[in-house]
């Protein structure tokens, strides 16, 4: 994966745990549970592509 699109990927990341981490901390009047739980499933995902990348670059666990 191109460096360009890794820091485009984090920068994304970065907005939605943010905006995540806002949504929970609501009152629970103003709670959109829905949302909260997309914004999470979304981080998560984005997190784990994040991290397959990231190993994928350290040279001694290739095995070519």
């Amino acid at each position: 994966m191109s460096p360009t699109i890794m820091t485009i990927i984090a920068i994304v990341t970065i907005v939605i745990w943010i905006v995540a981490t806002r949504e929970i901390n609501q009152s629970s009047e103003e709670k959109n549970d829905r949302k909260t739980v997309m914004l999470m499933v979304v981080g998560s995902l984005l997190t784990f592509v994040l991290t397959i990348a990231l190993f994928q670059t350290i040279d001694f666990l290739r095995f070519n």
